[in-house]
């Protein structure tokens, strides 16, 4: 059961933390013996930072960070400069990430990460964390350079006082606080760089990033060199100590915040070992967010309609704000959302805006809450019922419907289109109006903005149904369907990527043929580029796995499983009912557009996008990732067709190994 969930308790021996402090439990100094002193302190830091780790991934502060008891009492630790300081700077860095988790709310699937139950997180003389600490790291810097010098036999021309009492020991342990307080710093940059408003200091946090990663090298290194000298006390699993020592930390107590604090989960938590590689999804997230969406603007400072504008290619006419002043734009900058029994008016800039900036958002949560809000959003993103929409008071109904009639795309919309409102700004501003309206411009725009928001559509579903690998919510028998419903947005999202950039390039003559025509016409006049190529090779995947799913399941009676609750058509509908409201995808597949893809080899597609991406090493990745799947299933499928269908200790299963969305096909004998 989840820790957070359980309703047991743990036995404390102590009812508050100055009985605990009488006891012993957090003695300042560690001890009189200065060797021992600074083990322990170092054990300190690195159960400190396992419990940060911990924290990370949505736990309880009160159980975690806050289990040390020299951070409920740091007053207790002025005589120690180095634990001191360095409780401070943890201090300042959980309150500075509740900010920012809170500020984000990127929380919402672990309320109980921002919750302070009343613990000290904020406290006088925190704002000079920073400067008490460096003056630590530079007495330790200076003793290490003394130790230097004396091994080299130069003449030391500092006096300083070593940190204990055996020479021998004396580099080592300096390496190892300075490397534990240098991550603390650059950590403690990172976030303050994070905050800057606008993105100004993104660049500085990505220094200070590249800077805590090599002190964690530096951290683990110094594993052998502690581990070799224990003073006893050590956690018996290697695989679960929190410390590099192998030794227990003293002045930690997880149960003891149980009883002082009651919204506080009562049975103590598992803290993660010190040197697993752990992401702190949350904390990024919520950073991710604070950075992409700063007052309505993306890194607060550019506008979301001109980053709309450069995706969807819109032609130059529209990034001249100038030209919207006039009566007919500011007119025009509206977008009609017809309802069941009304038409409601809303600014066609701020609709889309808003629209992207929810996408980002939803993007920076949870994988679970992620695929919760992209199903509802899907319908935002789509067209608004029309067909209910009567209004004898409007004279253009006839003229909007039989518009509406002919343009093939407007299933998946999210708005009416540019040549809508023409017809009804024209029809409103009535003949005698002086406003002139170009029609060419109006349909440029439309036609821009329509594939731009098809392709979102298309792109949130297809985030959609890989998610559902990921949270493993489809069941092997189910994998064939779902493989199928990908396929078809695949094609489909594929198709808005070359209409895309067949639009901003305007390459084909429009005159006297029809939308589909023109599509045609285009997609085989085109070369396609690196991004269709890719999705090409994504297609390929889906379509394959489709089909030896199919055939598993009809010659070998594999991944059947009947239940007596539902049929494999209500399952269909369960898992994708979401999207069929949508209308994705909106039509049948266009067989042209696949025959025209399909004319090339693998093999020489992934060549052409080898050179294409040469300088992108996550989509040379991908790639290596795509290959390896497609070999596998490659080989698996020759050995079931050689077995043949009679063959019944064959047994085919799948695995994610390359991948979390596109399985292998893996063949044993049973």
């Amino acid at each position: 059961m989840d820790p957070k969930m359980d309703s047991g308790i743990e036995n404390c021996a102590y009812h508050s933390v100055e009985e605990a402090i009488e006891n012993g439990i957090a003695p300042v100094p560690f001890s009189f013996n200065r060797t021992d002193d600074v083990q322990c302190t170092i054990d300190v830091m690195d159960h400190l930072l396992a419990c940060e780790a911990t924290w990370h991934k949505g736990n309880s502060l009160a159980q975690t960070v806050f289990s040390c008891i020299y951070l409920l009492r740091l007053e207790r630790t002025s005589s120690h400069a180095l634990l001191n300081s360095y409780c401070r700077i943890i201090r300042a860095t959980c309150s500075a990430v509740v900010s920012v988790v809170s500020d984000a709310r990127t929380h919402e699937e672990e309320d109980i990460f921002t919750m302070a139950y009343g613990l000290p997180l904020k406290g006088e003389g925190d704002e000079k964390c920073l400067s008490m600490l460096n003056a630590v790291e530079e007495t330790i810097s200076r003793q290490l350079r003394a130790c230097k010098a004396q091994s080299s036999k130069k003449r030391v021309s500092e006096d300083t006082e070593p940190l204990q009492t055996n020479p021998d020991l004396e580099e080592g342990y300096c390496k190892a606080l300075l490397s534990r307080i240098r991550f603390r710093k650059h950590f403690y940059h990172v976030l303050m760089c994070m905050r800057k408003p606008h993105g100004r200091g993104l660049e500085l946090a990505r220094k200070h990033i590249a800077s805590c990663q090599s002190e964690l090298a530096c951290i683990r290194k110094s594993s052998e060199f502690l581990a070799s000298n224990v003073r006893g006390g050590s956690q018996n699993d290697i695989e679960e100590r929190t410390t590099a020592s192998g030794c227990r930390p003293i002045g930690f107590d997880a149960s003891l915040n149980s009883k002082l604090s009651a919204p506080t989960p009562p049975r103590a938590i598992k803290i993660l070992s010190w040197n697993k590689k752990r992401k702190p999804d949350l904390v990024a997230r919520a950073h991710l967010q604070v950075l992409l969406v700063q007052d309505g603007k993306l890194y607060g400072r550019d506008l979301i309609f001109d980053i709309i504008s450069k995706a969807a290619a819109l032609p130059e006419i529209t990034k001249n704000y100038e030209t919207q002043k006039n009566e007919f734009l500011v007119q025009l900058g509206q977008v009609i959302v017809i309802g069941m029994s009304q038409m409601v008016r809303v600014d066609w800039e701020s609709y889309l805006g808003d629209l992207l900036i929810n996408f980002l958002k939803i993007l920076c949560t949870n994988l679970a809450w992620q695929r919760r809000k992209l199903g509802k959003i899907l319908q935002d993103w789509t067209v608004t019922s029309v067909q209910a929409y009567k209004n004898e008071s409007v004279s253009i109904n006839e003229k909007l419907f039989s518009l509406l009639d002919t343009l093939s795309l407007i299933d998946t919309l999210s708005f009416v289109p540019w040549t809508l409102l023409t017809i009804a700004l024209n029809c409103e501003l009535g003949e005698n109006s002086n406003v002139y309206v170009d029609e060419n411009v109006c349909m440029k725009l439309s036609k821009h903005l329509l594939i731009w928001a098809e392709e979102q559509t298309y792109w949130i579903a297809y985030r959609f149904l890989t998610l559902g690998f990921e949270l493993e919510l489809y069941s092997p028998s189910e994998y064939c369907m779902v493989y199928w419903f990908i396929y078809c947005v695949l094609v489909k999202l594929s198709e808005q990527a070359q209409l895309k950039m067949v639009a901003s390039t305007d390459a084909v003559k429009r005159k006297g043929k029809k939308k589909k025509d023109i599509s045609k016409d285009a997609l085989k006049d085109q070369k396609l580029s690196p991004v269709v190529l890719l999705l090409q090779c994504y297609i390929c995947l889906s379509e394959g796995l489709t089909m030896m799913l199919a055939a598993l399941r009809n010659e070998h009676n594999a991944f059947q499983t009947p239940s007596a609750f539902n049929t494999e058509e209500e399952r269909f509908i369960q898992h994708f009912e979401l999207l069929r409201r949508a209308h994705i995808p909106n039509d049948s597949i266009p067989t042209s557009y696949i025959n025209n893809l399909q004319c090339t080899s693998d093999s020489l597609i992934v060549k052409e996008l080898r050179s294409s991406f040469s300088s992108d090493p996550d989509r040379l990745d991908e790639l290596r990732q795509i290959e390896q799947i497609a070999e596998h299933n490659r080989v698996a499928l020759n050995v079931i067709c050689q077995a043949g269908a009679s063959d019944t200790s064959l047994k085919v299963s799948f695995e994610f190994t390359h991948g979390p969305c596109f399985a292998i096909a893996v063949v044993k004998r049973s």
